[in-house]
């Protein structure tokens, strides 16, 4: 017969307060989230007289409509969508590539092309050098200078490696080359099917990156056409421009300042959106992935 362990006092006032700074924590991160999109929903003169702190005041669509007026706003979006797209499958390609024979203790020279990858993480050329670089690659102003440049992420790259060494067996592998498989059937048949963890994990990693660059559009873009969402962000946040089109019928500099703050609580919430819905459905992907594929001491 078992019992329940008595819990102490000590335990007990141990377990509140992890409570209690759990929930503070949870406030710190919940509040401003929820505070965007109430102030999206709010209408300009709330917002900026302050009266927004929990739920909509004055509730209205006005900050959505002005999103979707904008010029560049539906035009960058599809954009950030292509460069996530395009981008992080270039990515997952090339960082499997180079993981998996990196994994293998028969790829004799394996540590020296390792070293060479660790040591492209310890030393960069610098912002010049890698500008020069696109430059006489020809892919300035082109939606390439976003995606070839870090076509592969060597942090990843370690994680993928060590998730193969540490889940594909040796044993599998040799019981697959004496039944005559070949390596690439052995990786298409059996490595990837095995793999959906941790490319799920460095799935999200790339794409969060790519729908969150502005650096290197800033850097390398000259036309607004090419823009991902994130420079029409910035240009919106920090540059406070508002399209022109849109303050038409707009007489009073009150006005113009009330569109333009309306206008970054609701583009916030618009960019932030698409990754919030695809968390969930690589959540417990995640969670295996990163354990597995960690780093080891």
């Amino acid at each position: 017969m078992t019992g329940s362990i008595k819990e102490s006092a000590d335990d007990r006032l141990f377990t509140i307060l992890n409570y209690i700074i759990l929930f503070i924590f949870t406030i710190t991160i919940l509040y401003p989230l929820i505070y965007i999109v109430s102030a999206s929903f709010s209408s300009s003169t709330a917002v900026i007289s302050g009266k927004v702190w929990l739920y909509p005041v004055e509730p209205t669509l006005a900050g959505y409509e002005a999103v979707f007026k904008h010029r560049l706003i539906m035009s960058s979006f599809l954009n950030s969508v292509f460069y996530t797209v395009v981008g992080t499958t270039i990515n997952v390609l090339f960082t499997l590539i180079a993981a998996y024979p990196l994994s293998r203790k028969d790829f004799m020279p394996r540590n020296a092309v390792m070293a060479l990858f660790v040591f492209t993480m310890m030393f960069s050329g610098g912002l010049i050098p890698s500008y020069l670089v696109v430059k006489e690659l020809g892919m300035i102003d082109t939606r390439w200078s976003l995606i070839i440049p870090g076509a592969l992420g060597v942090m990843n790259m370690i994680i993928a490696r060590t998730y193969f060494q540490t889940t594909i067996p040796e044993e599998l592998l040799e019981a697959s080359q004496m039944d005559g498989c070949s390596d690439f059937t052995f990786v298409r048949k059996i490595v990837l099917p095995l793999s959906g963890p941790i490319i799920a994990v460095i799935s999200l990693f790339y794409a969060v990156g790519h729908w969150n660059q502005y650096f290197s559009a800033l850097l390398y873009l000259k036309h607004q056409e090419l823009y991902p969402i994130q420079l029409v962000l910035r240009d919106i946040l920090v540059q406070n421009e508002v399209d022109a089109s849109m303050i038409t019928d707009i007489a009073d500099q009150a006005a113009r300042d009330g569109l333009r703050e309306l206008l970054k609580f609701s583009l916030i919430v618009v960019s932030t959106l698409p990754v919030l819905i695809i968390y969930p459905f690589i959540q417990r992907h995640f969670v295996k992935g990163m354990m597995i594929g960690s780093l080891k001491g």
